[in-house]
């Protein structure tokens, strides 16, 4: 008897768990900005603890890829990647942190340094 008011009611509950920030989500697009293809992985970090959002996943020369991210407090996004070239003969590195991302903001990810390490 109760279900058809519960059900009018879910996308009011919806929208303003939205409007409160840190609770909805923040569409963001992350681009490989050059023509090698590469390995990359997102993480979240909007959120405790730090989400993996994409996973060494191979994105191809000048593809993107959408991923959707935790907004945090003030309503933005949150991200770190790391990047690192598909090809092991001619291996670069890349990584970066962005902070206050809107929704449908463009994230370009590279793999163009010396990689560190032994």
């Amino acid at each position: 008897m109760h279900r058809p008011l519960l059900l009018s009611c879910l996308p009011l509950l919806l929208l303003s768990s939205t409007a409160l920030g840190g609770l909805g989500g923040v569409d963001v697009k992350i681009t490989n900005d050059s023509t090698d293809d590469i390995v990359v992985t997102v993480y979240d970090t909007s959120r405790e603890p730090h989400g993996v959002v994409i996973s060494h996943e191979r994105i191809n020369g000048f593809t993107t890829v959408l991923v959707s991210l935790m907004a945090d407090e003030t309503g933005r996004a949150n991200l770190s990647w790391t990047a690192v070239t598909a090809d092991p003969t001619a291996r670069k590195c890349g990584h970066e942190n962005q902070v206050g991302l809107a929704d449908s903001a463009s994230v370009k990810v590279h793999a163009d340094s010396e990689c560190g390490g032994a």
